[in-house]
C-alpha cells in the first residue's frame, strides 16, 4: 500500500515551522482583580491595560524585559496557575528586589543528583552558577506560583536571530561575565589582549546562542 502526497500538501509541509508563533500573553487566575492588580503593580511590572466593556474587565501586566504579558482572569480557579517561570540573569539580585518590595520569597536553591525528576533540592546557588540551575519561588495573593530561574548561557538553538538584551541591566551583566572570562583568558596567555572588544563580542554572542564559549 502506498500513500500519495499531493504537490499542494508537500508545499504546505515544507512551510511548517516557518511561520512565527509567539507566546505573548498567559492568563493568571485570581479571585479579586483589584487585589491582584495592586500586587503585580507593586512588583514594578508595567500596567499595559485596564478597561472594561461593561461585563468583562481586562487587566494586563508585563514583567520588566519580558516579551510575554499576563492577563488577570476570574474564570478559572484562583491560584491554579503553578510553575510560572520568570527567567533572570542574576537570581540573588532578583530575590533581593522582591524582598525590598515586601514579597515573601524562598531561599535560592538548586537540585542535586538523586531520586525524583530533578533530584534532591539543595539550598544555595548552583555550583559555578550553572545556567538554568538556580531557583527561587514566590506566590501572589491567590497562591499562583512563580519560579525564578537564573539563565546566563542559553542552551543551543534557544535564541533565534540577532543577539539582543532586553534591558541595560542584562547587558551590564553580560559585559561583567565577559570581562571575568576575558581576565582568565589573559591570565592563560600571559599577555594583554588588544583585541578585547572582539573577544567580548564573540563571548556574549556565544553565551546567548548556547555555542562553545571562547577561551
Amino acid at each position: 500500500m502506498t500513500t500519495a502526497v499531493s504537490r499542494k500538501d508537500a508545499i504546505a509541509d515544507a512551510g511548517v515551522g516557518q511561520l512565527d508563533m509567539k507566546l505573548e500573553v498567559i492568563t493568571v487566575p485570581v479571585a479579586n482583580i483589584e487585589l491582584a492588580k495592586e500586587f503585580y503593580g507593586s512588583l514594578g511590572w508595567r500596567l499595559d491595560a485596564d478597561f472594561s466593556d461593561g461585563s468583562e474587565r481586562a487587566v494586563q501586566f508585563t514583567p520588566p524585559g519580558s516579551q510575554c504579558s499576563i492577563h488577570l482572569g476570574t474564570h478559572a480557579k484562583p491560584g491554579s496557575a503553578q510553575g510560572l517561570f520568570l527567567v533572570v540573569s542574576d537570581i540573588e539580585a532578583a530575590r533581593d528586589d522582591l524582598m525590598r518590595r515586601r514579597v515573601e520569597v524562598s531561599e535560592v536553591f538548586h537540585f542535586a543528583k538523586g531520586p525524583g525528576p530533578f533530584g534532591g533540592q539543595v539550598r544555595g546557588i548552583a555550583p559555578d552558577h550553572l545556567s538554568y540551575g538556580s531557583y527561587a519561588t514566590f506566590k501572589d495573593p491567590d497562591g499562583n506560583g512563580w519560579l525564578l530561574q537564573e539563565v546566563t548561557t542559553r542552551f543551543p538553538g534557544r535564541v533565534a536571530g540577532d543577539t539582543t538584551y532586553p534591558s541595560a541591566y542584562d547587558l551590564a551583566g553580560a559585559l561583567r561575565r565577559a570581562s571575568a572570562a576575558h581576565g582568565e583568558h589573559e591570565a592563560r596567555t600571559g599577555q594583554r589582549d588588544e583585541n578585547w572588544p572582539d573577544w567580548y563580542a564573540a563571548y556574549m554572542v556565544a553565551e546567548q546562542a548556547g555555542t562553545e564559549l571562547p577561551t
